[in-house]
């Protein structure tokens, strides 16, 4: 909590476990079914999943229900809460922010929705956004700008091994792109686009860190970078390698895709988000 403001957010936005403690934020878990059986994501062990997700003959997600959202509103004013911010995916990728609304109206005290019209990391930038918000003396309503401000600013790079998980998901804008290797690819809010493919996972890191420095050369500050992988931490581990280097780079935070966002992308899957400050 910070001041009298709680932050609910759902499991989707990949914050690393140290953020979520120190900032108190409440997490939401979205839900995860393999093969007929209904996991919460925050109860999947992500490299567990990716081992078993290539094998899997059905894998699909969903919002958590209304009723768990009330759940997380009457623990935060159990807690003191005056005010909560619940800060979610996207209303375009998922129906959690539909759910948000809909527990609002049962919450014991004032609510304030936010559509992030993003997810993953790029979901928790935008909560960290609020979060500096708050912590800065604004009131709850200037901090949900900040979020919902935040993702039209937030650029990403990530690649893929294969592009028959985003096709099958309906994620991917431009079903024309084919063939093995490495994609590089962006996200936006309808959906995935890729942007170059590579021979190689160097390569693809080469097109990565390219992007980002770019981005970071055009920019008014120090850039805010998340970077993350779903069972490739050897190729995140290589793409911080350059940012550590790369002029225009601010703080760094690691962490990993999770199964709500890798049924989408698949094993293998690396990359990063980041946002000026």
């Amino acid at each position: 909590m910070i001041g009298s403001t709680a932050i609910v957010v759902d499991s989707g936005c990949y914050l690393p476990q140290e953020i979520i403690d120190r900032h108190g934020l409440i997490v939401v878990p979205l839900s995860i079914e393999m093969d007929g059986d209904v996991y919460a994501e925050t109860d999947l062990d992500p490299d567990d999943f990716y081992r078993r997700l290539p094998a899997a003959k059905s894998v699909t997600t969903s919002q958590p229900s209304p009723a768990l959202l009330t759940q997380a509103y009457e623990r935060a004013a159990s807690e003191g809460a005056e005010h909560i911010l619940s800060i979610h995916i996207g209303s375009n990728l998922s129906g959690t922010v539909n759910a948000a609304n809909l527990a609002a109206a049962d919450s014991p005290v004032p609510v304030t929705v936010v559509d992030t019209r993003t997810a993953s990391m790029a979901e928790g930038l935008c909560i960290l956004e609020a979060i500096e918000a708050l912590a800065d003396g604004a009131s709850p309503a200037e901090a949900a700008r900040a979020a919902g401000e935040a993702g039209p600013r937030i650029g990403n790079t990530f690649i893929v091994r294969a592009l028959d998980l985003p096709r099958r998901g309906g994620r991917l804008k431009d079903d024309s792109a084919a063939g093995d290797g490495v994609h590089v690819m962006v996200a936006s809010g309808d959906g995935m686009q890729v942007v170059g493919s590579a021979a190689s996972v160097e390569d693809a890191v080469d097109i990565m860190a390219a992007q980002i420095e770019a981005f970071a050369a055009a920019a008014s500050g120090p850039l805010r970078v998340g970077v993350g992988h779903g069972a490739a931490p050897g190729i995140a581990a290589e793409l911080k390698r350059r940012l550590d280097a790369m002029q225009g780079i601010g703080d760094i935070i690691e962490y990993v895709v999770g199964p709500a966002v890798g049924v989408h992308t698949g094993p293998g899957n690396a990359g990063a988000v980041y946002i000026s400050r």
